[in-house]
């Protein structure tokens, strides 16, 4: 079992292991005889209850059944996937290639109004252009092994990106200054991505910070992982194994909080021009 960093996931864990529990005291049973009418070991009826092995599918009709709970099993299983689906390992999202999962997330790009990204790594989605994302999904499905389906990821990813001029959309972006100097693809590739940050500085829509490497870290003393916030509703964590998806009003806060800090280190205008400018001219 993968150890979920956010408490976010934990918690729905433990909400489903605690009606779990409750099912088997309503029912008038220890964890031994629930054991027995499952036909497992005492040791996996204690992990399951105490949020230490997330249940399958099987596992929780096994223990509705045992508890005379039939009824109760579907919702079980669905509010049991919901917590699986906050932290998705990378290689089950991509295990048929990167197309898929361009082309699911873009009804969220669409319907979301406010977007509000940190980027520590690369530059965000929205705004790469296509020799830069060739690139960079072409590095990534060689290090994780997924199908080669670059040139049709790409197109999806573009054709996604075109709530950045369509529709009633606004973006709150910020670019840690080392992305700029971090090179994905050739030279070419990189002035051309550059040069596109640039351009979308003067779409109305759009405020693009970038925070200098220089900046005073002490609000903010280390660098984050990369988030997307989609308006006050749901943040997406990129993690390197891992997507981790939270909706817990509490972690919102933190990252939201976190967002308004490292705003405030940023630079934008003149002052980011000639920082994407300075990462342009160090190409040559």
């Amino acid at each position: 079992m993968p150890s979920f960093p956010t408490s976010s996931v934990q918690e729905a864990r433990a909400a489903l292991a605690a009606r779990l529990r409750e099912l088997r005291l309503d029912a008038g049973i220890t964890g031994k005889e629930l054991a027995v009418r499952c036909g497992w070991s005492v040791a996996k009826s204690s992990r399951i209850e105490n949020a230490h092995t997330p249940p399958s599918d099987k596992d929780i009709r096994a223990w509705c059944q045992a508890c005379g709970a039939e009824a109760q099993a579907a919702d079980l299983i669905a509010a049991n996937r919901q917590a699986d689906s906050m932290y998705v390992q990378w290689k089950r999202l991509q295990r048929t290639g990167m197309r898929q999962l361009q082309e699911t997330s873009t009804p969220l790009y669409e319907r979301t109004r406010l977007f509000r990204v940190y980027a520590s790594h690369v530059i965000p989605g929205y705004l790469q252009t296509p020799g830069y994302a060739r690139a960079l999904m072409g590095t990534i499905a060689g290090f994780r092994g997924t199908p080669d389906d670059v040139s049709e990821a790409v197109e999806a990813r573009v054709r996604r990106s075109r709530v950045v001029h369509e529709g009633d959309h606004r973006f709150a972006t910020l670019v840690e200054e080392n992305v700029l100097h971090h090179c994905v693809g050739d030279a070419e590739v990189m002035a051309g991505q550059l040069g596109h940050l640039l351009a979308v500085m003067a779409l109305p829509s759009m405020s693009l910070g970038i925070i200098p490497a220089a900046a005073s870290r002490e609000q903010i003393m280390w660098p984050l992982e990369q988030f997307t916030v989609f308006d006050d509703a749901r943040i997406h964590v990129e993690l390197l194994a891992a997507k981790v998806t939270v909706t817990a009003p509490g972690e919102l806060d933190i990252y939201l909080r976190a967002f308004a800090r490292l705003t405030d280190l940023a630079v934008y205008g003149a002052d980011a021009r000639a920082l994407i400018l300075k990462a342009i001219e160090a190409l040559n």
